[in-house]
């Protein structure tokens, strides 16, 4: 998941607040449902394009990185900027691999097959996810070809980074028709890997496969390319606010109703790009210009979108914990198991509000005053 705050001089967008907290929640939720699935034996489960929400996450986290940083950079170094994105991203990188960690420990620390890890092993990948690198396929100490095996989902977080290099470095310097080429090139490419391998889906970037790694830079690349062109334009349309009523409730259905539907078999990766191209960057761009109509929908909107990113650092291991169970053929609630997932969602929701509140918020301030 994929956070990108504005500058302290600049207001935020609340609604895409909102949206990126809506978003979290739907990762979370379809990680749940396919732990679900998976204890029914189901090949396929209720919230097939979740995974997607990723994409929201991308395609906004380079609108609102060109919102904050493109006027910057005349009183800005290449070096400030990256110690802003450390102090704003790393803090809950380490949470998310202290909490897998613990959750695989609780594991006895065994691959799903069973076998054992060596410690050394172990104590390498740790280092690997403190640092957000990943780990090569001898320290995959879960055994199930993630580059992030104590907490899969970092992955993005590990192609964020790379995207802040990127932007860094060279896409902030694009004209906007370099911008547009590379968008081009990007997602031609990114399209081109879904249709010719045969992976069924657009969902790249977590798995230590080749194909995976390359489609997730792909897809990274036109994500963020495409957020940094939508902000371009919206700047230069100079578009103004919109005070209409419940238009939040409305994109936050249309994102819902995208990302809950159901496997289209061979059609798959041309919805999900139409999705991805199309209709995330129309919510995105429809958002941008929604205005919160009372101070709890202001409250509500702020605090959804200060939850996401923590929420979706440390939701996953609490998924291990939970196919784990399946796998053993228990669950905490006995017979009642849909109370299983309702309250590991309620557990993780909470946590991720206490390490927002007294981590996260708290040792940024620090960093922020030190740096």
């Amino acid at each position: 998941m994929i956070n990108c705050t504005p500058t302290d001089k600049k207001s935020h967008y609340l609604f895409l607040d909102g949206l990126r907290g809506v978003a979290a929640l739907m990762v979370l939720g379809f990680h749940l449902f396919e732990a679900v699935a998976f204890a029914a034996g189901e090949p396929e489960q209720n919230m097939f394009h979740g995974f997607l929400a990723v994409d929201f996450f991308l395609i906004l986290s380079g609108f609102v990185m060109g919102y904050a940083y493109d006027n910057e950079w005349d009183k800005m170094s290449v070096g400030q900027f990256f110690k802003k994105r450390l102090i704003r991203l790393h803090p809950m990188v380490v949470m998310g691999a202290a909490v897998g960690l613990a959750a695989f420990l609780f594991q006895d620390g065994l691959k799903w097959d069973g076998t054992a890890n060596s410690w050394v092993n172990i104590a390498l990948s740790t280092i690997l996810a403190l640092l957000l690198l990943p780990s090569p396929a001898r320290l995959d100490v879960r055994g199930n070809t993630e580059i992030f095996p104590l907490n899969g989902p970092h992955w993005s977080l590990f192609f964020e980074y790379i995207g802040n290099i990127l932007y860094a470095l060279a896409i902030r310097k694009f004209t906007t028709k370099t911008l547009k080429i590379w968008v081009a090139v990007t997602g031609v490419s990114f399209l081109c890997v879904g249709i010719f391998e045969p992976y069924g889906s657009l969902g790249y970037g977590w798995s230590s496969q080749p194909v995976s790694l390359l489609g997730g830079f792909l897809r990274m690349s036109f994500d963020y390319g495409l957020g940094m062109l939508l902000i371009r334009s919206f700047r230069k349309k100079k578009v103004k606010s919109s005070e209409k009523k419940h238009t939040f409730i409305i994109y936050t259905v249309l994102l819902v109703m995208l990302l809950c539907v159901p496997s289209l078999g061979k059609m798959n990766v041309y919805f999900e790009f139409l999705c991805i191209a199309i209709c995330f960057p129309t919510i995105i761009w429809f958002g941008a210009k929604g205005v919160a109509q009372s101070g709890f929908e202001h409250k509500s909107l702020k605090f959804i979108g200060n939850l996401s990113y923590p929420l979706y650092a440390i939701h996953y291991p609490f998924i291990y914990l939970y196919i784990g169970w399946i796998n053993e053929g228990r669950h905490p609630f006995g017979p009642h198991e849909w109370c299983t997932p309702v309250a590991i969602a309620l557990i993780v929701i909470a946590i991720a509000a206490i390490s927002m509140k007294f981590y996260d918020f708290p040792i940024r301030k620090r960093l922020a005053k030190k740096s």
